[in-house]
């Protein structure tokens, strides 16, 4: 198996367990508030903003370089279109207050349409190129930027779930995924 065999087949699980995460949250759960403060921002993690975060970043980071980033053409216009002139400027947490949540549906769409872009995607990627493409990532190959972005993924998926395990309900573990499933 050659190595973006295997990317391509992780973006996929992780984006299979991504959308059952958000599947199975519950409707009292998906926009909870839960601010935290820290010395410079007040960061709302409610687990739509976490689960955008998660799809939005893996979106980002997926392709050869910043200059490569195209929004999700289904986006809510106005609302969040700070978010996709200038991705890398604005955390997604850091939306302003009041913004109405992402639908369930409408980020189960934003993961199939992530889902679709991996194959594609991940089969032109150089990566033997020795940056990442964006360039506050320093000192890091093409290939460790795209293992990152798995990482970083899954690390999301990983709080949903403990969120959802706090209510007993578990999502299943997908080990690999060969095409888009979403």
């Amino acid at each position: 198996m050659d190595i973006r065999t295997a990317i391509r087949e992780q973006y996929h699980a992780g984006l299979a367990m991504l959308a059952q995460s958000v599947e199975l949250c519950p409707d009292d759960l998906w926009a909870v508030s839960r601010p935290t403060q820290d010395e410079e921002r007040r960061i709302d993690r409610a687990y739509w903003r976490i689960a955008f975060h998660s799809v939005y970043f893996t979106h980002l980071y997926l392709g050869q370089g910043e200059v490569d980033f195209q929004p999700w053409p289904n986006r809510r216009q106005g609302e969040h279109e700070g978010m996709w002139r200038k991705p890398w400027d604005r955390e997604p947490y850091e939306l302003p207050e009041g913004v109405e949540p992402q639908t369930k549906e409408e980020m189960l769409d934003y993961i199939g349409f992530v889902d679709r872009l991996i194959d594609p995607t991940v089969d032109t990627l150089d990566l033997d190129r020795e940056d990442t493409g964006f360039p506050w990532y320093k000192d890091m190959t093409k290939l460790s930027h795209e293992l990152m972005n798995l990482r970083h993924l899954q690390g999301h998926i990983g709080q949903l779930c403990e969120l959802l395990l706090a209510r007993d309900i578990d999502i299943d573990w997908v080990a690999k995924v060969r095409s888009p499933k979403i």
